[in-house]
């Protein structure tokens, strides 16, 4: 069930996306919106910028907490033109987004040629079936606790 400010915050995604095509950029938007009510908007810039991680999602959460000085969004919403793509989706969860309402789904993308199939397949695939290998490696005379001993001594951390 939708809200009005569901409709509105979502028509302003599908908004940015569309208008973020004719400026070079990719047809993704998104608004986050916090508990307060403050907004910040992303468009995808992965071509634009020639960065793959410049997604609206990734773009729009970085906004948010750049101006707030935070790194933890915990109430808001996150509003998206499309599905959220699994890099997207951790993003979210790791900003503690609490709630992400799409507008078209992962299908519609591939229609279009954005086809995140792949990547929701790779976490599904047995680890030595991946198509990327991720390994893990020790260093001789280099423990890899290391830099998490010095985290966990750190008076001046800040845990998130």
């Amino acid at each position: 069930m939708s809200s009005t400010s569901d409709d509105v915050y979502l028509a302003q995604a599908i908004r940015l996306a569309t208008e973020n095509v004719a400026m070079d950029g990719g047809p993704f938007g998104a608004v986050v919106v916090t508990a307060e009510g403050a907004v910040f908007e992303g468009v995808n810039r992965v071509t634009a910028n020639n960065d793959p991680t410049a997604h609206a999602e990734v773009t729009a959460i970085r906004n948010a907490c750049a101006a707030l000085g935070t790194f933890d969004l915990s109430g808001a919403v996150l509003y998206t033109s499309c599905e959220p793509c699994p890099m997207c989706l951790a993003s979210s969860l790791w900003a503690r987004v609490e709630r992400v309402v799409f507008a078209a789904d992962r299908h519609d993308a591939a229609s279009a040629g954005f086809d995140d199939a792949a990547f929701y397949e790779y976490f599904e695939t047995p680890l030595e079936q991946r198509s990327m290998q991720v390994t893990q490696q020790t260093v001789d005379g280099t423990p890899a606790l290391t830099p998490f001993n010095a985290w966990t001594a750190a008076a001046t951390r800040i845990n998130y």
